[in-house]
């Protein structure tokens, strides 16, 4: 008997055990057994998130780095504008200054610094206004001395003469005191910065354009063999129909006699507008242009009977062609 009841216990328990156990078992689980699992979805789950936490700082730490960087190459970095200079205020302020303004609103994160090639130039600012600007070895030395790495020399240059090979040679000297130089483009280098300042010119004098009006462009002109570039532009300037356009120069070809041979040629013309081909409206265009003296070459054109009127802007004044600097600026930095 007592065989048999321990039996039926045995049996009992066994099944209870199954119920409560088994996998195959439908009951519910114990309190027990349903804390522990909980606890340990719990502590996957706070596993998870110190690991996505984990993941988040890392993510963090290497933007942070990123951006040490790039702010360390920023202050390691500038750009020096270098022009010929003027003595006119009015003038350098709406060409140069704004050359380098729109060359600073296009890379915020360097510094922009000026220098002039002229010591004429330089000398008459200290003298009469106090203003000191650097020539070019003073704006590399103050670069060196500054820790900066990286020098973008952007050029205001019309052409790669004489002016650009000086700058050339200057920054080669102090090649071994930076990690990098880099010699951007002056404004005519190549085909398409031709086409581009056509444009640019072209459109902002389109109102004087009626058939009547010749409208003639002064160059500087220059002994260097990159003066063929303003037969170039008077050889597109025909190719692309704007017949009324003329280019000439001061010291060199084509010049104002070859212009006036041309306007009296076409013996259509009434009037004559006059405006500087130059960055800066200084001193030829007010005066060997613009100027009272007889051989000025508004005074001359008014002998050979024209109505004669002056435009005195430079080229630095122009939106679009301060957009051509700052894209050689762009390509320089790539």
């Amino acid at each position: 008997m007592k065989k048999k009841v321990a039996a039926v216990l045995m049996a009992s328990l066994m099944g209870i055990f199954c119920v409560t156990g088994c996998g195959g078992g439908t009951g519910a689980k114990p309190e027990a057994t349903q804390e522990a699992e909980k606890d340990e979805v719990q502590d996957e789950e706070t596993e998870e998130a110190g690991q996505d936490e984990e993941a988040e700082e890392v993510g963090q730490d290497e933007a942070d780095s990123a951006s040490k960087e790039d702010q360390e190459k920023a202050e390691d970095t500038a750009i020096l504008v270098v022009s010929f200079g003027t003595s006119y205020n009015e003038s350098r302020d709406l060409t140069i200054g704004a050359i380098e303004k729109k060359i600073a609103d296009a890379f915020p994160e360097y510094e922009v610094r000026r220098a002039f090639t002229s010591q004429i130039i330089i000398d008459k600012l200290k003298e009469r206004d106090g203003l000191e600007i650097d020539n070019v070895e003073q704006a590399l030395d103050r670069a060196v001395e500054d820790g900066i790495k990286t020098l973008i020399v952007q050029p205001t240059h019309l052409m790669n003469g004489f002016e650009y090979t000086d700058l050339a040679d200057a920054l080669d000297k102090y090649k071994d005191k930076f990690d990098k130089t880099v010699l951007a483009q002056p404004l005519l280098m190549e085909d398409a910065d031709i086409d581009a300042v056509i444009q640019a010119v072209t459109k902002k004098t389109a109102s004087y354009d009626d058939g009547e009006t010749a409208i003639c462009f002064m160059g500087h002109g220059t002994e260097a063999d990159s003066n063929q570039v303003y037969a170039k532009i008077q050889g597109r300037l025909t190719e692309q129909g704007f017949d009324n356009y003329y280019i000439g120069t001061v010291e060199a070809e084509p010049s104002l006699e070859d212009v006036i041979a041309a306007l009296k040629e076409k013996g259509t013309y009434k009037r004559v507008v006059l405006e500087p081909l130059m960055v800066v409206a200084g001193d030829h265009a007010n005066n060997d242009m613009a100027g009272d003296e007889d051989d000025s070459w508004k005074s001359i054109l008014t002998k050979e009977g024209y109505e004669v009127e002056c435009i005195l802007e430079g080229l630095g004044q122009v939106p679009d062609i301060q957009d051509i600097y700052v894209e050689h600026t762009k390509k320089a930095m790539e």
